[in-house]
């Protein structure tokens, strides 16, 4: 297991590096273009209840995808993190709705806090992600948020993660077995589903 955690922390350190030199121009660009590629590919019906992270820092811009979302009337849920690794959920409504917590953590709305379980309600959830296999092997920050929240979806949902386009690649990402695959990827470019259906190798510590 160390070894996985050594392999997890030096893919997240290279990654981060390589966002760090993504400018503002390109970041703002790519939000819009995240945004087109979900309109393309479908994802997300009117109407629909979908989970979808509030982006901050290197992250792909998620913003225009939320307005997207509010404008197909869809009820969305985001994050709201609580001490330890607790995390319940609040109605996005907009921006404007958001206060800035600090602390390296993302903006959340100031209205009532739904429990974690209120995930069940949820047809797709939006996941970030530092890197994504061809498998659906995700790599997130390592704080376990989601490694928890995740233990409250409904079985029937897609989890889709959000990256850079050259974060979802054919390099294996080191994984353990609790880790939850994810079932899409979308990136500014595109989206593209994920095949389970494929033979999941266990990823080999070098």
């Amino acid at each position: 297991m160390d070894g996985i955690s050594d392999q997890k922390a030096k893919l997240r350190r290279a990654v981060l590096h390589r966002r760090h030199g993504t400018s503002q121009e390109i970041r703002d660009a790519s939000g819009k273009r995240l945004a087109d590629a979900a309109i393309d590919a479908g994802i997300v019906q009117a109407n629909a209840t979908i989970a979808c992270f509030v982006s901050m820092g290197s992250e792909v811009p998620a913003s225009a995808l939320l307005d997207h979302f509010l404008d197909i009337h869809a009820q969305i849920l985001v994050p709201r993190l609580g001490s330890g690794l607790d995390m319940g959920w609040s109605r996005y409504s907009g921006a404007a709705g958001l206060v800035d917590m600090g602390g390296h953590r993302p903006a959340e709305p100031t209205d009532r806090t739904l429990p974690a379980d209120a995930l069940a309600q949820a047809s797709t959830i939006f996941v970030a992600a530092l890197a994504v296999d061809r498998l659906g092997n995700r790599l997130g920050r390592g704080a376990g948020w989601y490694d928890k929240a995740l233990r409250y979806r409904n079985q029937e949902s897609q989890i889709i993660a959000i990256c850079w386009p050259w974060e979802f690649s054919d390099r294996p990402v080191p994984h353990s077995s609790f880790d939850v695959r994810v079932d899409g990827v979308l990136t500014p470019r595109s989206f593209t589903p994920i095949d389970k259906l494929q033979d999941a190798r266990p990823y080999a510590v070098q």
